[in-house]
């Protein structure tokens, strides 16, 4: 998808510069050091710092009480060295004194067991009392400070959607929404199958509270409704903010992309610009590995990385900010992962080749007390520069150089992945995989998804990430043309019109590849009744009744005369779908005495283009052989790379070709250069067939010039 087309908001970017810096909190230091930081920040080419959004209680010591003069010399000696500044508002975490004077504020995420104060985000922004002195607090933030000249823009909370409250308002604001929705009970009734179990309701007053609900339908509703209130709540912020900027000031929030009641794409359509806050692990955690992330909110591998950046792209189909990532340690003081040599360079670069406009640490100095003790900043906590801060440094110079280079920078992208939020938290709550121990996965969504952003990723495809309900602001056939293939798996909770239009785009010349779970739901999660996929079984040419979880791997073979190439490794993991031939071609079978009777894979032609169908979740080197038979050659000319190698491609405002090469591992690397590149940082130029050198953890960026 293009930023400029369709019907998604085109916004100016805050700066015609990619932007580098920290986060910066000088009232946390233990005593006062303004001027040393500032110097060692100009040192390290720092463009950009965040300030001022985690400490309401210090803005508002007490009720009513305001002290916001303490910024000043921040922003003033910002300023004086060309730093940019964003300014936060500070309604993420409340003082002691307002939950104190106002208890009926805490958020209760079990229904009547309010959460105690001593953590953050503990409150149901929604509740008047909240929003009461949350405006009045930012009017005071933003009445003292956001006309100052170093403020380029304003973050406004802080990654929202934490919890899922369940307080009594809230849950009523939901019945109200449901009584809006549906008008009666009955038309609920029908809706949901309430017949199931005897939980038809014969009045509203009959719905039972969401903490002991078992029905599908009823939770996608609520997590629905819990989206919208985060994104409602950013809107409202942001309106208020919009009234003390200037024309040249920009509305963000950092979006943390695991929180359960936010939608990136709501939010991002009440803001200016997309901020994403993105960790991972380092060290051994950033080898190009299948292994999992470690937590919900920091990934591991180095495919993590471009998911992440290509996530943060789809929020406004734009280029992002990245207000939080890794300088080093991050989390609890047991999650110790701090980078090697040249991973923060890689990583800012990966970024930067999906979109990044901004790479701002997670924070400044290294805090010395609180919760956050033993989360890594730029500085540790001697605050003397080390090692991390030479390679920030290092990394500063590098963007420096490129600054021209990287103005209107849009990565490349031959294949489209529709993102689903209802089809994640509906298969949350009803997920079809199971986890090693045999349970179920309820991160069952993520995997579907991944293991064909992954294969493809890795056969050199460039990725653009695609939410289901952004398809409707684009020309099908347009779309066919930028992006050819389509790739549409576990698309489970889905409305017939984005199935349309997904039948139009492959009847309009586009490759579209079904995978499991996909159409086998409607929009309230309830199992369609007509063959799965559904609308799409006559383009797809293939039905099925039966679906199975399997416990090991199966080899798959490539069918007689298929045009799929099948290595010896391929396999299908965790799910088959029984297919069913109509008029589809088959590609691939399984190797197995009990599910070798159904294919694996099948094709069609549909119109002018295709509908491929995969019942299996591919293991990477299945997906692989998919993707290269799929795109055809289309992507880099590169050929097949080591797979610790990856190249990922973006164009230039300026009619150049940049090509990002890594090496994720601590052995050097050798490779030909497929075409004549010039290295965009030293200058170097390197004819077609000479040797490119790539030492451990590390990352070249070369030009390659289309108008010669």
């Amino acid at each position: 998808m293009s930023s400029t087309t369709g019907g998604v908001a085109v916004s100016v970017l805050p700066t015609d510069r990619l932007l580098f810096g920290a986060a910066y909190y000088h009232e946390y230091h233990r005593r006062p050091r303004l001027a040393d930081d500032l110097e060692l920040m100009s040192r390290a080419g720092f463009s950009l710092i965040r300030v001022g959004e985690s400490v309401w209680s210090t803005w508002e010591p007490e009720d009513g009480h305001f002290e916001v003069d303490w910024l000043g010399p921040v922003l003033d000696g910002a300023a004086d060295r060309g730093i940019s500044v964003i300014l936060g508002t500070p309604t993420y975490a409340v003082p002691p004194w307002l939950s104190r004077r106002h208890p009926e504020i805490a958020a209760e995420p079990t229904s009547g067991v309010p959460l105690p104060f001593g953590g953050r985000q503990e409150v149901d922004f929604s509740h008047p009392a909240f929003r009461w002195h949350a405006e009045r607090v930012i009017r005071a933030v933003l009445g003292a400070w956001a006309a100052h000249p170093a403020v380029i823009g304003v973050q406004v909370d802080n990654e929202p959607g934490l919890h899922l409250p369940r307080n009594p308002s809230t849950f009523e604001r939901f019945v109200d929404r449901l009584r809006d929705r549906y008008g009666d009970v009955q038309r609920l009734n029908e809706a949901w199958g309430l017949t199931y179990w005897s939980h038809r309701l014969s009045d509203w007053s009959d719905l039972w509270r969401p903490d002991g609900n078992t029905f599908p339908q009823y939770d996608l509703a609520w997590r629905r409704y819990q989206a919208d209130l985060t994104a409602e709540f950013i809107a409202w912020q942001a309106a208020l903010t919009r009234e003390y900027l200037r024309d040249d000031q920009f509305v963000t929030t950092c979006i943390a992309y695991s929180r359960p009641a936010a939608a990136d794409d709501a939010l991002a359509s009440a803001i200016d610009v997309t901020a994403a806050n993105i960790y991972y692990a380092m060290g051994d955690g950033l080898a190009r590995s299948e292994t999992p992330g470690p937590t919900d909110w920091a990934s591991a591998g180095a495919d993590s990385l471009f998911f992440a950046g290509d996530r943060a792209w789809s929020s406004r189909q734009q280029p992002f900010l990245v207000t939080e990532t890794d300088a080093t340690s991050i989390g609890g003081p047991h999650m110790n992962w701090p980078p090697y040599d040249g991973q923060l360079r890689q990583a800012a670069w990966a970024l930067i080749s999906r979109g990044a406009r901004s790479i701002e640490y997670w924070h400044w100095h290294t805090i010395p007390y609180g919760a956050e003790t033993y989360w890594g900043g730029v500085l540790p906590h001697s605050l003397r520069p080390g090692r991390v801060y030479e390679e920030v440094c290092r990394l500063g110079d590098e963007l420096a150089r490129a600054r021209e280079l990287l103005t209107g920078l849009e990565p490349e992208a031959e294949v489209a992945l529709v993102w689903s939020h209802p089809s994640k938290w509906a298969l949350e709550f009803a997920p079809p995989l199971t986890n090693l121990a045999g349970g179920a996965d309820p991160r069952s969504y993520e995997r579907i998804v991944r293991a064909f952003y992954n294969g493809f990723l890795r056969a050199g495809a460039g990725i653009r990430i695609v939410h289901d309900r952004q398809l409707a602001t684009f020309d099908p056939a347009e779309i066919a043309m930028r992006q050819p293939v389509m790739i549409a798996a576990g698309l489970y909770a889905v409305d017939d019109a984005t199935l349309v239009w997904l039948d139009a785009y492959a009847a309009a010349g586009g490759h579209l590849i079904l995978g499991i779970r996909t159409a086998y739901a409607d929009e309230e999660a309830r199992a369609r009744t007509d063959p799965p996929p559904g609308p799409l079984a006559r383009a797809a040419g293939v039905t099925y009744d039966e679906y199975a979880n399997v416990a090991r791997e199966i080899p798959i073979v490539a069918w007689a005369e298929s045009p799929l190439v099948v290595p010896a490794e391929a396999a299908a993991t965790a799910w088959v779908d029984g297919l069913l031939l109509e008029e589809a071609e088959v590609l691939a079978g399984y190797d197995h005495p009990h599910f070798g009777r159904w294919p694996a894979i099948t094709t069609r032609v549909h119109g002018a283009g295709r509908v491929t169908t995969v019942g299996t979740l591919p293991n990477p080197v299945l997906c692989g052989a998919l993707a290269s038979w799929a795109l055809g050659g289309s992507t880099a000319p590169w050929g097949e790379l080591p797979d610790v190698v990856s190249v990922a491609r973006a164009r230039t405002a300026s009619g150049h070709r940049l090509h990002v090469v890594h090496n994720w591992s601590w052995d050097p690397t050798s490779l030909h250069l497929p075409l004549a590149l010039a290295d965009a940082l030293s200058g170097a130029r390197f004819a077609a067939g000479a040797q490119l050198e790539l030492g451990p953890w590390d990352v070249r960026v070369l030009l390659e010039n289309l108008e010669s």
